[in-house]
């Protein structure tokens, strides 16, 4: 009751300064008519701006042509260079005594709908049903990050937990929808499971040790400012482990998926035979998985590689956010071999169990 009257005074305390500064609006989109460029000189300094012509393609005043101005700064990360026929996001406000928009940035999502469609399709035409469930398994596992996980942290619960608890319910949604409900399937989610339970508590141990704040860039740092009584470092060990998600599932049914073959045409082999050659095979994915993950960091990091010609060297490999993500690979791919032995060795033993029936009530 004491924090619902605390949240009603500092609404109250609140609306004069909202009343002021204006009612922010859903954005729109428009698209560029004509831009002209106009050099401005203030205190000895030339700033370039964009005069803008932009036409409303959504929203109350659809149809409206507008005249916006666009600052350029010179620096290429924040200036936003238009051109006619431009689609662009506009933020709207209510001033009071009309709506004023400006621009927020290019309308990109365009690029980002033909390349799902593009995906989506070949993923189901190569796959056929096993790339339906595949693409289904993806939707799911968007869903649970951006619908349950998100939400949890933001609450309250333990970034490190919500995590855990979304990367079990991803991996059996996926593991189930792909490989049918039955021992193989189940072996795999275990293996997985445990190698993501390794990861996080390395990665505690990690964030301790080498003393990492959990800002590694401009992201956490706009998130701080919106919600600073977030755990930055549950935040940044629940990203390590979920990065390695993906890469721990795929050796996880590889493993899994050999076993179960094995079996089915051998029905003699033994526990410890099944074993064996789901390590041979594992021995074989580690290199080439352990070296996919060690290079999605290096590319999403190029930038950052190319900065440590401009700075002392062990400057450079002690900076926080250099630190932050080797050591994500390296944990990410000790993930990877560690899983290979814990899934080959629940995979013997339950495939096994249930040999003669493993795939009776497979999808």
């Amino acid at each position: 009751m004491k924090k619902l009257i605390l949240l009603i005074f500092s609404v109250f305390l609140l609306l004069p300064v909202m009343a002021e500064e204006g009612k922010i609006l859903p954005s729109e989109t428009g698209i560029v008519q004509n831009v002209q460029y106009v050099d401005l000189n203030e205190n000895e300094v030339t700033q370039t701006k964009q005069a803008v012509q932009v036409k409303l393609l959504t929203g109350e005043f659809k149809g409206e042509t507008v005249e916006l101005d666009n600052m350029l700064t010179g620096n290429p990360y924040y200036d936003i260079k238009l051109k006619k026929n431009t689609k662009v996001i506009l933020h709207a406000e209510d001033n009071g005594s009309g709506v004023e928009y400006s621009i927020e940035d290019i309308k990109r999502s365009g690029t980002l709908v033909w390349l799902s469609f593009v995906f989506c399709g070949l993923l189901i035409y190569v796959g056929r049903k096993k790339g339906l469930y595949s693409f289904i398994s993806i939707a799911l596992t968007v869903l649970f990050i951006t619908h349950l996980l998100s939400p949890m942290i933001l609450v309250g619960i333990n970034p490190v937990l919500a995590t855990f608890l979304i990367c079990i319910l991803s991996t059996a949604a996926t593991m189930y929808s792909v490989g049918g409900f039955n021992a193989k399937s189940t072996s795999a989610i275990i293996g997985a499971a445990l190698s993501l339970l390794f990861a996080g508590a390395l990665s505690y141990i990690t964030m301790l040790t080498a003393h990492l704040t959990g800002f590694t860039g401009e992201n956490s740092m706009f998130l701080y400012t919106a919600h600073p009584e977030l755990d930055f470092i549950s935040i940044t060990i629940s990203t390590m482990v979920l990065a390695t998600l993906g890469a721990v599932m795929d050796v996880a049914m590889s493993i899994a998926s050999t076993i179960n073959e094995i079996c089915e045409i051998d029905n003699s082999k033994s526990v410890k035979e099944l074993f064996i050659s789901g390590m041979n095979v594992g021995r074989d994915i580690i290199g080439t998985m352990a070296n996919t993950l060690i290079l999605v960091y290096l590319g999403g990091s190029l930038p950052l590689l190319l900065l440590a010609g401009n700075i002392d060297l062990q400057k450079f490999i002690n900076l926080n956010q250099v630190v932050t993500e080797t050591a994500s690979a390296l944990i990410g791919s000790i993930a990877i071999v560690i899983c290979v032995p814990l899934t080959a060795i629940a995979a013997s033993q339950l495939i096994k169990k249930a040999s003669g029936k493993i795939d009776e009530i497979s999808l």
